[in-house]
């Protein structure tokens, strides 16, 4: 059996885990023994009817669609396939890969999907003077803190890696579409799971725990309860690697897990420059940790603000807050303070946030 389709066979069987063909290989298994020698060992039902009555319809169809949207796919066996998951059990046997071979080390970077602006320009900002150091980022294609720290590394051409849950013919969530496209041009898309797959509800797990098990580090901003990026950390934990958290507001419920995490012993971290110390990445340390967050710029002709504005912009810290936090703060009715948030608003000093909020941006 040719290669392309031994390993097209191997990606489509059920369960089928990396250790079983480091085993074959331990073992001086040739190619055209493999299905032989796999079938000679302890397999999952639906991996052994598979292997046993292959469907070639639909080995051809993949092969198809892989030539004409540059998508390959990788086995343990492979040297694009990442190193560290063949130091795990759980780990499967092939990826598939669209886009560049997947870059190590990488930062694996994820929060929240309904990240604040602030959290999102944190991100951005850490993924792209980490890359700019030479480290990669890796995320998956969620909105929020994970595709805002994608973008990050691309805006700065640096290696960026997504690791998704459908298929790689397919794109969740849909509207990630540009993102996924520019990953394909610029950085790496990865999949565990055969073309046509759907998002189901497992996968989700499997795609966390791939995050966690490819960074060689963790750095979490804005994590909910519910996150995926507590399953990502916990496999960081396993492997024993940093966990770095963006510390936030005590009153704050999108930083409750960030900062129990630094009460639990990962690294409160403030600047680029603190996780690349830890990380041993040298290189352009002080061109990153110069970086200045970036912010939105008043638009051209806008006005300096008086003092009142200013007090305004004090009282607001930054941190979300609504309208009648800030009149309580200030002394002033809601409804000027209303007004004078729309003025910061049009200048790109402030932005709404979800339930009525607002957040300072400079």
């Amino acid at each position: 059996m040719e290669p392309a389709r031994l390993s097209a066979l191997l990606a489509r069987t059920p369960g089928l885990r990396a250790a079983q063909l480091l085993a074959a290989r331990a073992a001086g298994v040739s190619a055209s023994n493999l299905v032989q020698f796999l079938l000679g060992g302890p397999l999952p039902g639906r991996a052994r009817s598979w292997l046993e009555s292959p469907n070639i319809h639909l080995i051809d169809s993949d092969l198809r669609w892989f030539e004409a949207n540059d998508t390959r796919i990788v086995t343990c066996l492979d040297p694009d396939f990442p190193a560290a998951l063949t130091l795990l059990d759980w780990a499967p046997a092939t990826l598939y890969l669209s886009g560049g071979p997947p870059v190590a080390p990488a930062l694996a970077v994820m929060g929240s999907r309904q990240a604040s602006t602030t959290g999102a320009s944190t991100a951005h900002q850490f993924a792209a003077e980490v890359a700019r150091a030479g480290l990669g980022v890796i995320s998956s294609l969620s909105e929020g803190i994970d595709a805002a720290a994608l973008e990050g590394a691309l805006s700065v051409s640096g290696a960026a890696i997504a690791v998704g849950v459908t298929g790689p013919d397919r794109i969740y969530p849909a509207q990630q579409a540009a993102l996924a496209a520019r990953l394909r041009a610029q950085g790496c898309l990865i999949s565990p799971f055969p073309p046509a797959s759907p998002p189901r509800r497992h996968h989700f797990a499997i795609r966390n725990r791939l995050i966690g098990a490819l960074g060689a580090g963790i750095l979490v901003i804005e994590a909910g309860a519910g996150s995926g990026a507590l399953a990502a950390l916990a496999q960081t934990r396993r492997q024993q690697r940093p966990v770095f958290a963006v510390p936030g507001s005590i009153r704050d419920p999108a930083a409750q897990v960030c900062n129990q995490l630094i009460r639990s012993g990962a690294t409160l971290v403030q600047q680029s420059f603190e996780i690349l110390s830890v990380l041993d990445i040298h290189h352009s340390y002080q061109k990153a940790g110069s970086c200045q967050r970036p912010r939105r710029q008043p638009r051209p002709g806008a006005s300096p603000l008086d003092n009142k504005y200013e007090m305004l912009l004090d009282a607001a810290g930054f941190e979300p807050v609504d309208i009648d936090v800030l009149a309580f703060r200030t002394g002033w009715s809601a409804h000027t303070v209303a007004s004078m948030l729309l003025l910061l608003e049009l200048q790109g000093r402030i932005a709404p946030q979800p339930g009525g909020r607002f957040c300072r941006l400079s």
